[in-house]
């Protein structure tokens, strides 16, 4: 009996371990989740890709969008399917500060860099973790490109760009619904317009000149803060997958939001 306890007991404990891995691997993988005030985060898989812009190719590009580079993002994560909305943002923090006050389902704008740290901290805090935060900008790059090398995540006819974001060729002067047009292929709406969105990174111009291969964090200092992706206001120029704006985290705006990401360790 000595020798059968002394032999089961291993025995559970591997199998204990092997159910405990499998299941933190299925989490892991899990395409898509859900957090309990119903954001939607999609699946954004490891892996490399080209950071930047090509200036002999892209006659809009800036020279902050240089050099090209090769970044590797060497972990998964999940990305907001949508940019946060006002209805979100008034389950977290009790109050909508949005200057376009369209519906509950339009994008959260008017927030500051620093008022987003402040929504972060209170959802991690009401879904019991830290793992909310906001994007890197070659994660938000990562993102947005979704395998595309291309000016845009669809291509580089601009004639297209409608059907995926609102800008100022088609908003009609105002934010419109998160999710109401044409995802990229990794199943993210508005990337390229609705409203820039705050990612974690201070800005840099030169950053890309120096900028780590593996997963960029950006300077480790800086007075601006990196926006990201395109707006209802401002042209097809600035929805370019490689375009990047810079802003004071302080002020508001009303052409300003942000969507989440979730770390998945």
């Amino acid at each position: 009996m000595k020798n059968l306890r002394n032999s089961f007991l291993p025995f559970c404990i591997t199998m204990f371990t092997a159910v405990f891995v499998a299941a933190g691997f299925a989490f892991a993988a899990e395409k898509t989740h859900t957090n309990s005030i119903g954001m939607e985060f999609v699946l954004i898989p490891a892996g490399s890709f080209t950071m930047g812009s090509d200036k002999s190719k892209d006659e809009d590009a800036d020279d902050d969008e240089t050099p090209q580079h090769r970044v590797t993002i060497s972990k998964p994560f999940y990305l907001g399917k949508y940019e946060v909305t006002q209805a979100q943002w008034e389950a977290v923090i009790g109050n909508n500060p949005s200057e376009l006050k369209d519906g509950p389902n339009h994008p959260v704008d008017n927030v500051s860099w620093d008022d987003v740290q402040e929504f972060i901290a209170r959802l991690n805090e009401k879904e019991g973790h830290n793992r909310y935060r906001l994007p890197t900008e070659a994660e938000w790059e990562y993102a947005a490109r979704a395998g595309s090398a291309s000016v845009y995540s669809f291509g580089n006819d601009a004639g297209q760009l409608g059907k995926y974001a609102w800008y100022s060729g088609n908003s009609e002067g105002t934010t419109h619904p998160v999710g109401a047009l044409e995802p990229n292929a990794w199943g993210l709406y508005d990337m390229h317009g609705n409203l820039k969105e705050w990612v974690q990174d201070w800005y840099g111009k030169q950053y890309y000149a120096t900028s780590p291969s593996t997963d960029p964090r950006g300077p480790s200092s800086g007075s601006d803060r990196v926006l990201r992706g395109g707006s209802w206001l401002w042209g097809a120029y600035s929805c370019r997958s490689a375009d990047r704006d810079d802003y004071s985290p302080v002020p508001h705006s009303h052409i300003i939001g942000f969507r989440l990401a979730l770390s998945i360790e």
